[in-house]
């Protein structure tokens, strides 16, 4: 009995069905170490052994990546938060000495973790320097990279051109030289255009490669670079810079040293004889008020601070100060902050000996300049004095006997005090605002509560301090040989204003890195990366001309470049 061709075949559909299973049929023909193989007893997957060499290079390449410079440079704004919530003892060391009476118990612990020195702090610092070197880390490579992308050649022609996505073909007569003419005429315009081009010639068909864009890259590292350079300016520039705040009173001369200065924010690096030498007297305060009956009555127009400044070698010259046109003063820059009133009290005992006399700040509460003040009286009384009161430019009375002042100009002026008699608490140097009164542990001797009326005075009067103690006065600043006709009230109560003294070397380097740093961000987002190819083959009916390009990127114009290329290619050949 015979057999046939297909029986005698052995049957081999079950190897082809599983073309990787081992000769014995137990496990797949696969590396031990791969996804799928059985390798561990377990089935897992064998990863080898950093070390610690391994270790610190993939820590350094994680620190390093633009997404961990992106999440410490969010760190770092969150990190700041604190700083405008706490009192800072650079900025305001009173402010940190009130918080700490105000909180014994939570003091301690905040000031543990650094919240009074947030800029100064080990985790501040930690996060700054951390920044700065994942952008370092981050710019060097990629600027050796790009220096030597900027020195290679384009790349070659790729051999088929049909399978990039931005591809055209256009057949023209001639033959090899003709081909070879037509690359020529596409390499002079495409390094017209901008870009560098490099020829690839075979023996059967001419091309030349083209490529641009590379400033896209230029302006990335520029831009972090710029970031770099803000972080330097603003990290050293601020050890030199300080900004001092003070009140100055209308006559009163002020030297600019830090014992002149109500408030000092000073860098690290900036010394107690850092301050530019001068001096600066208050010579008036000029400010405008719309009229009554006119559209935005009592509203303040135009604010000036005349003074005059008053250099080392003697000469003085006479400046003013307005809002939003700070003054220059040696490398110094003073802005008018703020501005008031400071009436000048005069306060006798029993037997008419004056005990205090000071004009006084009183700050303003409203747009009309109902003004808040205090005065304290450590010495000359049997106790020590304390008066809080209100000074309206313009008194008016309400319905209720409250007053309050309708105008800011000085029309009605009158000054109203309470009088407190006790401890101020100042004998124990403990820190206390000049503007706030403390009444713990102090009598109140006049106004609600008491069987005495507060204290009521126009420029020029006096009232009797309450339990027989002495007088207090509200002295008129008006100029003895002044026309009272033209005058008025007006320089009755002398003015005062806030100044802010501020020097930083590093706001330029600053402005000219956001400058950078900005033209980079644009030029990294409008520059387009693409690589161009236009080959020519001669085929004997003819030449093939093919156009293709390449995006490095997001390049929604790439098709309508492409197509411009080629229009203007055939227009040159056709010329």
């Amino acid at each position: 009995m015979s057999r046939s061709r297909s029986d005698e075949r052995p049957d081999t559909s079950a190897k082809r069905a599983r073309p990787n299973v081992a000769r014995d049929g137990s496990e797949p023909l696969r590396p031990s170490d791969h996804v799928d193989g059985g390798g561990d007893a377990d089935g897992g997957v064998n990863q080898p052994a950093l070390g610690v060499v391994g270790w610190l290079r993939w820590g350094w390449r994680q620190l390093t990546s633009m997404r961990t410079a992106l999440i410490l440079l969010l760190l770092l704004a969150i990190a700041a938060v604190p700083g405008s919530i706490f009192p800072q003892r650079m900025a305001n060391p009173n402010g940190v000495t009130q918080w700490e009476s105000e909180n014994p118990d939570l003091f301690p612990v905040l000031d543990a973790i650094q919240l009074f020195d947030v800029y100064q702090s080990a985790w501040f610092s930690a996060i700054y320097i951390l920044l700065f070197v994942s952008l370092v880390g981050c710019i060097l490579p990629r600027t050796k990279h790009h220096w030597k992308a900027l020195r290679a050649r384009p790349p070659r022609t790729p051999a088929r051109l049909t399978r990039l996505a931005d591809h055209l073909e256009e057949r023209v007569e001639g033959d090899g030289d003709d081909a070879a003419h037509a690359v020529d005429l596409a390499e002079a315009q495409l390094r017209s255009a901008g870009y560098r081009v490099e020829r690839y010639d075979s023996r059967g068909s001419f091309s030349v490669s083209a490529e641009r864009g590379y400033l896209r890259e230029t302006g990335n590292l520029v831009f972090h670079a710029s970031l770099v350079g803000v972080l330097l300016a603003v990290g050293i520039g601020g050890g030199f810079a300080y900004t001092g705040q003070r009140v100055v009173i209308e006559g009163q001369t002020v030297v600019n040293a830090l014992i002149d200065y109500s408030s000092m924010n000073r860098g690290r690096f900036v010394s107690d004889d850092a301050l530019a030498p001068y001096a600066m007297r208050l010579d008036s305060f000029d400010v405008t008020y719309q009229p009554v009956g006119e559209s935005g009555a009592g509203q303040a127009g135009d604010f000036s601070a005349n003074v005059t400044i008053r250099e080392p070698d003697g000469t003085d010259s006479a400046q003013s100060v307005r809002v939003n046109h700070p003054l220059d003063v040696d490398g110094e820059r003073v802005y008018l902050l703020g501005n008031g009133y400071a009436p000048t009290v005069t306060l006798r005992d029993a037997d008419g000996e004056i005990q205090y006399q000071a004009s006084v700040p009183f700050l303003p509460q409203d747009a009309n300049m109902t003004s808040l003040g205090v005065i304290k009286v450590p010495d000359g009384f049997a106790e020590q004095l304390g008066l809080v009161g209100f000074f309206y430019p313009t008194q008016l009375e309400a319905g209720n006997g409250a007053f309050a002042s309708v105008f800011g100009d000085l029309i009605n002026p009158v000054l109203t005090l309470d009088v407190y008699s006790g401890d101020l608490g100042i004998d124990d140097g403990t820190p206390r605002n000049v503007y706030t009164l403390d009444p713990t542990g102090m009598e109140k001797l006049t106004g609600v509560g008491t069987d005495v009326d507060s204290i009521e005075l126009a420029p020029g009067e006096s009232a009797d301090l309450p339990n027989g103690m002495g007088t207090i006065t509200f002295e008129d600043e008006t100029p003895e040989d002044a026309d009272l006709a033209q005058v008025g009230l007006s320089e009755s109560v002398k003015r005062f204003v806030s100044l802010q003294s501020h020097r930083d070397g590093s706001a330029v380097f600053v402005l000219a890195f956001a400058v950078l740093a900005v033209l980079g961000l644009l030029t990294a987002l409008f520059v387009p990366r693409r690589r161009v190819w236009v080959k020519a083959t001669p085929d004997g009916t003819g030449i093939r001309i093919e156009y293709a390009a390449l995006a490095r990127g997001e390049d929604p114009t790439l098709a309508a470049a492409i197509d411009d290329i080629r229009s203007r290619h055939l227009q040159a050949l056709r010329d």
